[in-house]
């Protein structure tokens, strides 16, 4: 039932509306801001959040938290009664880490440190650990050697069948306690995946021109548990004939889930590393591809060896899938090399991402260097050492930091490689749980490093329950004898009100109502509630929880994200989500770890974006990849990869100076040419120069996240001048301007020339007479004409007289 305030006056509830308008404008104050009823409440708010169970706290006058920050409780009276549990650690089992293993007695042999704790968690107050792992020297070594014997094997079957000897005297350079195994597999003798006509039932390779007698297909076979003495290994091997399956991809995956499930019939040892060789020069077959033959039943990851160490489920179950594959190796402790061809080395590449602790290899065509590719293979496991969390709660997050053999820590990473044997690495471990589950629950969950039999058993209890609570009065005189007396509160029996359960339910209360606003002119108890005994008593709701003085606070009107109340990250308190450790935003939906952002050079971001809700978001133009690592147009990209280039080719420059070159360039992928194409245009050209030289590389990014980096071998360097050759140059330049000059001038003349005649031409060609006609010439006179007249022989004569 809802507690009584205990005020005699409406001024005191005025006082306290204005007393936390006041708090609220001064900054938000989480304990106080989470109505929190009891002292188990308080704890979940915040783990610097107290609860005080002194009997008489506060003032009549206003409204003092039970739960404040432990500063505000003493100030306001609570010294020598506060509830403010603290995360614990106790550390069970410590042994020292051993430094040899084939010296001591194999079950004493220990590589983590410790080997069990405790932890007692407060909600949100968050606690570390710190964690050392060792690889012992000496220590012994399981391989078994799980071979394809499909046809286009056979060369290779050929080159292994002295093997055992030659890999046994390689292997204990290493250690000197080493056994060998061997299994071998082709597919599941059914269709389309196998040849199942009656005439291929006992020779499969009837009709194949090029090999015409081979063993039946069969999917796999135990042939040889592990043992020292290589001279079995190699007769057994030398037993062994070839078959044929009739799709290229393999059988494989069924055959390395029996080999680690089965461990009794192989023989893997407790206290060994334990090396499982996968050998094929073809793509696997996978879950769900059974159901082209018809199987339809999920495989069920248990060992179905016969008595005569064959897999008899073959024809019965689905091929496993990479989650089961990696489930399963890192349950029975196997680190998985696959050795295969150079053709489908990418393929497998990608597998080792999805199975945890397994490393590829390229094997030749004719497997003849299978003994450097396992011991190389070896080198690498041994060389890195990877945390791995096993039935971690849902209720706990989990955050490493590494301390390398640098000494440098690296926030998020729960790895570190190039280590030496004998070399020891630490992690920090931060544990913080999230919520109180069930009362009296506790989980244990498992820390083991991958590919170990060591591992740090932690057991976890949560510190949800207030000592307090432990001291309850039933029927207590503090509650007029009306109710429980717990945490310096009553909780009042039925048909019982009151901070003291001193009313009764049903007495009037009409003078006591604005006691029960919020503020004046505002609806009794919000609307939500009725007035009894001068408290609100609010409503029961279907949709969640209606509280607070007035009953203004629920715990279903906040927001949302995808539908669910504060994104599942907080708690929804009045109005207003309060997020839990690690969460921001008004519906929580915005996370603050910032282990993603960080970068293999533990930059936030690379420096080329910010880190927004754990995600990287990048603002340098042409910036990409999960943490902005990538970005070819960068203008210091040229820069950061010649550090890698001189320390990977030439030992030299910044990175090797502070052996960092490894880490940094991992990602690296770095071939020499002779001549350089620069034509391509999603590959970047940088220059630089080498002793007055030019050294040239391109720069571009692949689908797989690697940079590929294509350098000269040979810089680029001009040769001295010939002074013969500039001085007959200078002549010969020259003599070809003067010529070119002569040209111009001769050419400049004629067209003169031209011109001028053709000007002549056409002004003749205006002039239309000949000499004949000439405008100029006059006729001479011979006739002259005269006006007269004269009488002759009485004739008149008017004309012309000759």
């Amino acid at each position: 039932m809802p507690r009584g305030l205990g005020l005699s006056s409406p001024s005191a509830a005025r006082l306290f509306v204005l007393s936390a308008l006041l708090h609220h404008l001064r900054g938000l104050n989480i304990c106080t801001s989470g109505s929190a009823t009891s002292c188990e409440e308080c704890l979940l708010i915040h783990p610097k959040c107290a609860w005080c169970s002194k009997e008489e706290f506060g003032s009549t006058k206003f409204i003092t938290s039970r739960c404040d920050f432990v500063e505000n409780l003493i100030t306001n009276g609570c010294a020598g009664e506060l509830e403010t549990p603290k995360s614990s650690i106790n550390i069970m089992e410590n042994l020292p880490l051993s430094s040899k293993g084939s010296s001591l007695t194999l079950s004493d042999v220990t590589q983590i440190m410790p080997q069990k704790i405790s932890l007692n968690l407060r909600p949100g107050d968050k606690t570390s650990f710190r964690v050392q792992v060792r690889q012992v020297e000496d220590y012994p070594v399981d391989l078994y050697y799980l071979m394809d014997l499909s046809l286009s094997m056979k060369d290779d079957l050929d080159n292994i069948r002295n093997l055992g000897t030659k890999l046994a005297e390689e292997m204990r350079k290493l250690t000197s306690n080493f056994r060998l195994g061997f299994g071998s597999f082709v597919d599941k003798n059914i269709s389309p995946f196998s040849y199942t006509a009656p005439r291929y039932q006992n020779n499969p390779c009837i009709g194949y021109k090029l090999f015409p007698h081979c063993v039946p297909s069969f999917g796999f076979r135990h042939l040889l548990s592990l043992t020292d003495k290589v001279d079995s290994f190699n007769e057994e091997v030398q037993k062994q004939k070839v078959s044929r399956n009739r799709d290229a991809p393999e059988g494989g995956f069924d055959a390395i889930l029996q080999a680690a499930v089965c461990k009794e019939k192989i023989g893997w040892r407790k206290e060994a590393s334990h090396l499982l060789v996968f050998t094929t020069d073809d793509v696997p077959h996978v879950a769900l591809d059974g159901k082209l033959g018809g199987l339809v039943q999920p495989h069920d990851g248990q060992c179905h060896l016969n008595e005569a160490n064959e897999y008899s489920a073959s024809n019965q179950l689905d091929y496993p899938s990479l989650a089961l594959l990696g489930e399963k190796l890192d349950e029975n402790n196997i680190h998985l090399i696959f050795a295969v061809t150079k053709a489908h080395y990418i393929l497998y590449k990608n597998f080792t991402a999805l199975i945890p602790g397994t490393t590829v290899e390229i094997l030749h065509q004719d497997s003849n260097n299978i003994i450097q590719l396992i011991v190389k293979a070896y080198n690498s496991i041994r060389s890195k050492v990877e945390l791995t969390v096993w039935d971690s709660p849902e209720d706990v997050s989990l955050t490493f930091t590494a301390t390398c053999q640098d000494g440098f820590l690296y926030p998020g990473l729960r790895k570190c490689a190039d280590l030496q044997i004998g070399d020891t690495v630490s992690f920090e471990v931060s544990v913080e749980a999230r919520s109180c589950p069930a009362e009296n629950t506790s989980h244990t969950f498992t820390i083991k490093p991958a590919g170990f039999r060591d591992t740090l058993e932690v057991e976890v209890a949560y510190n949800c329950t207030c000592g307090c609570t432990k001291r309850m009065e039933r029927n207590s005189s503090k509650c007029s004898g009306n109710g429980t007396y717990t945490c310096g509160l009553c909780e009042c029996n039925s048909g019982y009100l009151g901070s003291k359960c001193e009313c009764e339910e049903g007495e009037n209360g009409n003078m006591y109502q604005n006691m029960c606003r919020e503020a004046e002119g505002k609806p009794v108890c919000s609307g939500r509630g009725e007035c009894s005994c001068n408290q609100c008593v609010c409503y029961k709701s279907e949709f969640g929880r209606i509280y607070g003085l007035f009953c203004e606070c629920n715990d279903f009107s906040c927001a949302r994200y995808k539908g669910v109340l504060c994104s599942g990250h907080g708690e929804c308190h009045c109005g207003e989500c309060k997020c839990h450790a690690g969460y921001i935003g008004d519906n929580c939906n915005c996370s603050t770890e910032t282990n993603r952002c960080v970068s293999n050079a533990s930059q936030m971001c690379s420096g080329r974006g910010n880190c927004v809700c754990g995600k990287c978001q990048c603002t340098e133009p042409g910036a990409f990849g999960e943490t902005c690592e990538k970005c070819p147009t960068c203008p210091n990209v040229c820069s950061t990869k010649r550090d890698c280039i001189e320390c990977m080719l030439h030992n030299s420059g910044g990175l090797a100076d502070n052996q960092t070159c490894p880490k940094h360039c991992k990602d690296e992928i770095i071939t020499r040419v002779d001549v350089l194409k620069t034509d391509d245009q999603h590959s970047v050209l940088c220059v630089y120069p080498v002793n007055n030289c030019v050294m040239k590389f391109t720069y571009s990014e692949l689908p797989n996240g690697k940079s590929n980096l294509t350098v000269l071998k040979e810089p680029e360097c001009g040769s001295a001048p010939n002074a013969l050759t500039i001085l007959l140059a200078v002549v010969g330049s020259i003599l070809l301007i003067g010529i070119v000059l002569l040209v111009v001038w001769k050419l400049l003349v004629t067209i003169h020339d031209r011109r001028e005649f053709a000007r002549f031409q056409s002004e003749r060609s205006r002039a239309r007479y000949e000499m004949a006609s000439n405008p100029l010439y006059r006729k001479p006179i011979s006739t002259h004409s005269l006006d007269f007249t004269f009488n002759k022989l009485s004739k008149s004569y008017n004309g012309t007289i000759d």
